[in-house]
């Protein structure tokens, strides 16, 4: 399963290639699904799928899926959420719309949790969680991705029982990002931010073998991360 954030497209632009990309020789090619802003070139969310799920949803909040923001995807025995968390932009521009995303995402996932039901939240959260999420915590302190507000949220996530799963496995390491600049050669000398997520709840978390960014997968200013779980319900 893939998830993309930002996908700034339609399905109705695609090739059948990209609406249906091959696998492994002998196997089926992907499902995908589409979650897109009203705007078009903006925003946006996708899911990837060698498996049909048992249902795909967006959130349910008018102001969030104008944006495409968030697509669900119900599997046997967890909901796959792919979500691209506003960026509050200069000066905090956006920084209220933000946190009633960032709000509506843990009303969520408190939600999956309350019915027993398991869920893995992945995608941008523009958000740097602690000062080793970034390279140059002091310098950005009054910068969009790691202010007060955004990081008192992801404490709040956490204090409610959710995992950060790549801390789960690194915990208190440094220099690990998901994020470059495209300016001053950020990449090569590793001036980074840790943007991308995949947070489980607390039940989840024994199904999950490891939590892996891929910084050397290179074609945008962020890089891949991957979960690899237990099969199983």
């Amino acid at each position: 399963m893939i998830c993309l954030q930002e996908t700034k497209a339609r399905p109705g632009q695609l090739s059948g290639e990209l609406l249906h990309p091959p696998c492994k020789k002998g196997k089926k090619p992907y499902l995908s699904f589409w979650a897109s802003a009203k705007k078009p070139g903006y925003s946006g969310t996708a899911i990837y799928s060698r498996v049909q799920p048992l249902d795909v949803k967006v959130l349910g909040i008018g102001e969030f899926d104008d944006e495409g923001r968030v697509l669900q995807a119900e599997f046997a025995g967890f909901t796959l959420i792919s979500a691209y968390f506003p960026n509050s932009r200069d000066a905090g521009a956006r920084l209220g719309y933000k946190l009633d995303f960032c709000a509506a995402m843990l009303d969520l996932c408190n939600g999956y949790a309350a019915k027993g039901r398991h869920f893995v939240l992945s995608g941008d959260y523009n958000i740097a969680h602690t000062a080793i999420d970034l390279a140059r915590p002091r310098e950005n302190e009054e910068n969009a991705g790691y202010l007060p507000e955004e990081r008192a949220w992801m404490d709040a996530f956490t204090a409610a029982g959710h995992v950060d799963t790549f801390r789960h496995f690194h915990p208190g390491e440094k220099g690990h990002y998901s994020w470059w600049s495209y300016r001053g050669g950020a990449r090569g000398r590793n001036i980074g931010w840790r943007l991308d997520y995949h947070c489980v709840d607390r039940g989840f978390l024994p199904r999950v073998l490891s939590s892996v960014i891929r910084n050397e997968v290179e074609g945008s200013d962020h890089c891949p991360v991957e979960l690899r779980i237990k099969s199983g319900a």
